[in-house]
């Protein structure tokens, strides 16, 4: 039986399996197109669309005036989450088993209306007022994950904690601050999958526009259920894997 696979697809395959082989070497020139034309005798729209497959992938990166080049694929590390950092950004690890990395951030805040999706998490009306929250987070000086936090202005109006990253309880973690203000937090529910990288978030993880990113929605509440705050994390899936550590009781 022939190969059912589109001409693009085959391609792509090729190439990814000389990647994988070590056959195109990390920092290698892709074939050019009118190279990639006559190996394959295929169209220019073909190739280019094989191409832009390797680069979504994460596999390629284009490099203005001089081609498509191999991109080095290895893993940075893990993003530790245990019971102690569940509140806080994912703590980097540089290499399993190294020691943890520098964390840098960057973070503004603005008052808005929530969003139907946003709403649902927090147990809110569409359009009620929130804080948000926008962070860039930087792991030993390499962009390590974005995020972006919503909590209800209900619940920190008029008090110390309304700014996550302001006052006397700044980059406490949500714990901490909610505590603060009389609101026990005592567990957060996390929903992990992946989507391709918009262009905003690929400029800022220095990835292509299209590549796999892992997306965490994560939702801190209090015992009777109430949710406090909520945000939507984003990493690369291909440098970064999640590490969990779970303890289980004796």
């Amino acid at each position: 039986m022939g190969d059912s696979r589109p001409v693009y697809q085959r391609i792509a395959d090729d190439l990814r399996r000389q990647i994988d082989e070590g056959l195109l070497a990390v920092g290698a020139r892709i074939p050019s197109r009118s190279e990639l034309k006559r190996a394959y005798a295929a169209s220019d729209q073909t190739v280019d669309r094989a191409v832009r497959v390797l680069k979504a992938a994460g596999y390629a990166e284009g490099q203005f005036g001089r081609g498509v080049f191999v991109t080095d694929r290895r893993p940075l590390g893990n993003l530790l989450r245990t019971g102690e950092t569940v509140d806080s950004p994912f703590a980097a690890r540089i290499d399993a088993g190294a020691a943890t990395a520098s964390l840098l951030w960057e973070a503004t805040s603005a008052t808005t209306a929530a969003p139907p999706r946003i709403a649902e998490r927090l147990g809110i009306a569409v359009g009620d007022r929130v804080m948000c929250t926008q962070y860039e987070y930087l792991a030993d000086r390499r962009p390590l994950q974005l995020a972006t936090s919503w909590e209800p202005l209900a619940l920190t109006e008029g008090t110390e904690v309304v700014f996550p990253e302001r006052g006397p309880y700044a980059r406490r973690g949500v714990r901490e601050r909610f505590a603060a203000i009389g609101m026990r937090v005592t567990g957060a529910t996390e929903l992990v999958g992946s989507r391709p990288a918009t262009t905003l978030e690929s400029e800022a993880l220095g990835c292509s526009p299209g590549q796999c990113v892992t997306v965490i929605e994560r939702t801190h509440h209090t015992a009777d259920g109430r949710a406090v705050e909520t945000s939507d994390i984003v990493v690369r899936a291909d440098r970064w894997r999640l590490e969990y550590r779970i303890a289980f009781a004796d």
